[in-house]
């Protein structure tokens, strides 16, 4: 059975211009690392599952002695799964090894959950942006979600029941979830990054929410920033960043680079390709 999944080459694009200032720059370099960097899940259990089976298979391809595993931020809302996928991914990075390092940063999504988890009054907000979905996967009704978006007092006791049915492994690691990582010539950030700071001199407001000023700069950062947060029909990938969010919630796509020594590649799982893969596999076999 042919993979649909398998990694293909990714091009950098100059087609924009503009990038003159970077035919004299060193292209960004893992070593002897391979970086799997996966988008904006935003609660689709299906998706990531597959993806993770995707990477053992790529890994089974092309052996490499070290892998890291980036999840971008935005694990959940919007989608249905919100509460397996922090448990899947809590799961793998628990499970760590010498061989795989898992590293899973915090998107806005995600600091709104653990916002949430001591302060009710962000519900009104939150939950029109996804979290009426992550509540209902850990047992709410839409009913009680809307009725506590409209009324603080009955937040209030979302809020707390929250607490309580939430396992504490999910609350340490909604909590613990770093803002950004790097390693070689890339830096990993949720949305990016201000182009009038350092990257030593980020904000939690930048990382996790910029836009525009980012998106728009052809600055070289100092190291290639690989993000996601703004959703593409496609992959992004420039020279000073990538842009690894493909919309999951509205296209079915979810995305992830591949990064080794200079090299740019690509896994994607396509909603369309992964009902017809299923659909293949519970054909009835003839021999």
């Amino acid at each position: 059975m042919t993979n649909p999944f398998m990694r293909q080459p990714l091009p950098i694009d100059l087609s924009r211009g503009g990038w003159n200032h970077f035919r004299d720059v060193s292209p960004a370099d893992t070593k002897n690392v391979r970086i799997y960097a996966i988008g904006d899940i935003h609660g689709h259990l299906d998706h990531l599952l597959a993806m993770q089976v995707a990477i053992d298979a790529d890994r089974a391809l092309h052996p490499i002695a070290r892998a890291v595993i980036v999840y971008l931020g935005d694990l959940i809302d919007r989608g249905p799964h919100s509460r397996s996928v922090i448990e899947r991914v809590a799961a793998q990075q628990s499970e760590a090894d010498e061989r795989t390092c898992v590293v899973c940063l915090s998107g806005n999504h995600d600091a709104w959950l653990n916002e949430f988890l001591t302060d009710a009054t962000i519900l009104p907000l939150w939950g029109r942006k996804g979290g009426l979905e992550t509540l209902a996967s850990y047992g709410f009704s839409p009913e009680e979600v809307l009725r506590a978006m409209a009324n603080p007092a009955a937040a209030e006791v979302v809020r707390l029941a929250l607490i309580a049915r939430m396992p504490q492994q999910h609350r340490d690691f909604i909590a613990g979830l770093p803002l950004s990582y790097q390693l070689g010539g890339y830096f990993f950030a949720h949305a990016g990054v201000n182009p009038d700071r350092s990257l030593a001199d980020q904000r939690k407001e930048d990382l996790t929410w910029i836009r525009d000023r980012f998106l728009t700069s052809t600055t070289d950062f100092g190291k290639v920033v690989v993000h996601g947060h703004t959703s593409g029909a496609s992959v992004e990938s420039l020279p000073n960043r990538i842009n690894v969010d493909t919309g999951i919630y509205a296209t079915g796509v979810l995305s992830c680079v591949v990064l080794e020594g200079v090299a740019r590649h690509l896994i994607t799982i396509d909603r369309n390709a992964l009902r017809a893969l299923r659909e293949q596999q519970m054909e009835p076999q003839h021999g």
